[in-house]
């Protein structure tokens, strides 16, 4: 199964981002999209989340989707703890007969459940990042949108949080879009990488990685980053 784009067209005032533009993700997978700072990949998420309106379009498979977000900030609520923070998202029937053991699963999978009762004030940057990703998989969505969620963090959390992102989804794996414009984020999350020019909108080319274990300074990986900075040029 997948999802199709096709023959989109979106335009901000005299800048053409989509103009006939066509794309197909498959489901149960991490589709990254990977292109330079404004050439549009934000604006595809929003216009697949309905937060902005395509000037034209054709969306096959999204129809009844449910999905939840990924920010580059974790937009976590203050004045409640871990847990309560992915309480709120869940449903009223989860509420009542499920809630603990959901919020307990996802919390273990990102190593945060020792800190569930912590306000987001006494958390460091990437475990406020872990908690909305343990947020965005307890809410039963079908597709997970991931906007540079791994932009303001250095190194070290970077491959961290990447470590914990994995784990939850070999867990569950759901339809997952992953927008960033870092060749090593894209290289070690992303299954099927899409390579974005500038606008308006075209992929250069399409990039498949099949192993589960990434390694950044593995044969393979070094290969294709070659590859995908030639066609960048």
């Amino acid at each position: 199964m997948s999802l199709k784009i096709k023959n989109l067209h979106k335009s901000f005032h005299d800048i053409n981002l989509f103009n006939d533009f066509n794309i197909e993700l498959k489901e149960n997978t991490i589709s990254c999209i990977l292109g330079p700072s404004g050439c549009g990949k934000t604006t595809l998420l929003n216009i697949i989340g309905k937060t902005i309106q395509p000037d034209s379009g054709n969306f096959t498979g999204f129809e009844n989707k449910k999905l939840s977000y990924i920010f580059q900030e974790p937009r976590l609520l203050p004045w409640k703890t871990v847990r309560e923070n992915i309480a709120f998202v869940l449903n009223e029937k989860k509420k009542s007969s499920q809630e603990n053991s959901i919020i307990d699963k996802y919390l273990e999978l990102v190593e945060l459940d020792k800190f569930k009762n912590y306000y987001p004030s006494k958390l460091s940057g990437g475990m406020k990042q872990r908690v909305s990703i343990a947020r965005a998989f307890a809410y039963s969505s079908d597709i997970i949108l991931m906007d540079e969620p791994l932009k303001a963090l250095d190194l070290k959390l970077k491959l961290n949080l990447i470590k914990a992102f994995q784990r939850i989804w070999q867990f569950d794996k759901r339809t997952v879009i992953f927008v960033t414009h870092d060749i090593d984020e894209a290289l070690l999350l992303g299954n099927d990488i899409y390579l974005f020019s500038k606008s308006p909108v075209d992929i250069k080319e399409k990039f498949n990685i099949n192993s589960t274990e990434r390694n950044l300074n593995s044969s393979e990986l070094i290969a294709l980053k070659n590859k995908i900075w030639e066609v960048m040029d």
